[in-house]
C-alpha cells in the first residue's frame, strides 16, 4: 500500500477540518432555530443559553434591523459577530412583536398587591403609564417595587404572587402601542 505524500495528508486534513466546521454550523443553526421557537412559543423578549462554551443569546426585537444586532452565537469567553443566517433565522420570529418585556431586576419573591388582603397593582389589559408600579419584588424583607419600563396595557402577566422569581425572569408583557 502506498503511504500519501504530505501534500496529500494536508489536503485530507484540511477536507476533514472543513467538513467539522460544516457539521457545528449545522448544529448551531439548529439549535438557534430551537431558540427561536422557544422565544415565540413562551412569548419572551430574550433567552440566552450557555453549552459546551459556546454562548447563544436570542432577543425579541422590534424591527427586523434591530433583530439583526440582537442575535449572538459566541464562543463564551469572547464576543464574536452574528453570522447572516443566524441573524436572518432570528430576524424573522423577532420582527413580529412589539411587547416590552418587564423583567425581575433581583431573586426575590413576586407579589402583585402591596398586602395579602389589597387588590393587585395592575391586571391584564389595564393601561399603565412608564413608572407606574406593577408589583413587588422581596427580596430579604425588603419590598422593591417594580415599575413600567413604558407606557402602555399588561397584555399578560408571566409569574403568580407569592411565586419566587429569578434576576431577569420576564414578570410581565406590555404592549406599548397600545393606548387607552
Amino acid at each position: 500500500m502506498k503511504k500519501p505524500s504530505g501534500r496529500q495528508e494536508a489536503g485530507r486534513h484540511r477536507l476533514d477540518k472543513e467538513q467539522t466546521d460544516m457539521d457545528k454550523n449545522n448544529n448551531l443553526d439548529k439549535e438557534v432555530h430551537h431558540l427561536v421557537e422557544l422565544l415565540n412559543r413562551h412569548e419572551l423578549s430574550e433567552l440566552e443559553v450557555e453549552r459546551k462554551g459556546f454562548r447563544i443569546r436570542v432577543r425579541r426585537g422590534g424591527s427586523a434591523t434591530d433583530a439583526a444586532q440582537t442575535v449572538l452565537a459566541e464562543p463564551s469567553h469572547r464576543t464574536a459577530e452574528p453570522s447572516g443566517v443566524l441573524a436572518g433565522a432570528a430576524a424573522e420570529a423577532m420582527a413580529s412583536s412589539t411587547l416590552v418585556t418587564v423583567t425581575s431586576p433581583i431573586v426575590g419573591t413576586f407579589y402583585r398587591s402591596p398586602s395579602p388582603d389589597a387588590d393587585a397593582y395592575v391586571e391584564e389589559g389595564d393601561f399603565v403609564k412608564k413608572g407606574q408600579v406593577l408589583c413587588i419584588v422581596e427580596a430579604m424583607k425588603l419590598m422593591n417595587e417594580i415599575e413600567s419600563e413604558v407606557d402602555g396595557r399588561v397584555h399578560k402577566i408571566l409569574t403568580e404572587s407569592a411565586k419566587p422569581v429569578e434576576y431577569g425572569q420576564p414578570l410581565f408583557l406590555i404592549d406599548p402601542t397600545a393606548s387607552p
